[in-house]
């Protein structure tokens, strides 16, 4: 069955036999150019929401409204199906209710909530606290419940790998997956082989590889993370920290009085292209009254 507004359920992303890549968007036009440049789905999560929308880190300081509000922008803009971060739910079950409801009534064709205590913060800093397990367990099947489309895609990430150990995530995974997660999304593995035990452990299960530059866990190509389990593959920093540099580079040359003007950039007219200037054109133009 197809997923929201005609977008390809995540199950049949899964189905295709080969990694599904997720560069994530932080805004609606880097949304776009992961449309255009051909990726079969992509992700939204709180790390480069918060660093672009805000200019706020990830330290649990955006709440639901503003994150869904950055979420509803971004979606607008491509009908790619996405995977939303749904960090902790934002509270208790009823929270979690919530979020998930007002992520899926958007559009979106997976979630994904995790069991860190709040204020939570980016998986790969330091200074995280997880929640008891069983506490996570209730809000997963909150989640799982709440689901108005059978569809949906529902991932328990858990954070406790860096604060209790391997064993207690692994533990925590079986956990989740027998309160209602679809898929897993074990944060921050230390090594290869540590990488290597959570693929072996959830055989068969949909898991997901977080790929962040300076990260915690090693960066490994697509095809070897799909060998060792993982049929997703996240880039939660790739465009956001390419985005930053690139600003930081051109208001160096501007203020320098470099003027490099020309041939840093898309062109006037590829950005014209990649706003759909001709489409919004030819509406006017057929409107108009003769």
């Amino acid at each position: 069955m197809p997923g929201p507004v005609g977008r390809a359920s995540w199950k049949e992303l899964l189905a295709r036999g080969e990694p599904l890549l997720l560069p994530c968007a932080h805004d609606a036009l880097s949304a776009r150019l992961i449309e255009r440049a051909g990726f079969a789905a992509y992700s939204i999560g709180g790390f480069p929401l918060a660093g672009a929308r805000h200019a706020l880190p990830d330290i649990g300081l955006i709440a639901y409204g503003e994150m869904s509000a950055g979420v509803r922008d971004i979606m607008a803009a491509t009908k790619l199906p996405v995977m939303v971060d749904g960090d902790d739910g934002y509270g208790d079950v009823k929270n979690v209710t919530r979020t998930i409801q007002g992520y899926e009534a958007l559009g979106a064709g997976a979630i994904f909530i995790e069991d860190q205590r709040a204020p939570k913060r980016c998986g790969h800093m330091a200074g995280k606290e997880v929640i008891d397990a069983g506490l996570m367990a209730e809000k997963i099947r909150a989640a799982a419940a709440a689901r108005r489309d059978k569809n949906t895609f529902l991932l328990a990430r858990t954070d406790a790998r860096a604060v209790h150990g391997m064993d207690e995530a692994l533990r925590r995974g079986e956990m989740y997956l027998k309160a209602g997660a679809d898929g897993l999304f074990i944060e921050a593995p230390q090594s290869i082989q540590e990488l290597e035990q959570v693929g072996r452990e959830f055989k068969g299960v949909p898991q997901l590889a977080n790929m962040l530059e300076g990260g915690r866990t090693p960066l490994l190509s697509p095809a070897e993370l799909y060998r060792l389990g993982f049929a997703m593959i996240a880039y939660p920093t790739t465009l956001i920290f390419r985005v930053a540099r690139t600003m930081e580079k051109a208001l160096g040359d501007l203020k320098a009085g470099k003027l490099k003007l020309d041939g840093e950039g898309v062109d006037f007219e590829a950005f014209k292209d990649i706003t759909n200037f001709s489409e919004w054109a030819k509406i006017e133009e057929q409107n108009q009254i003769k």
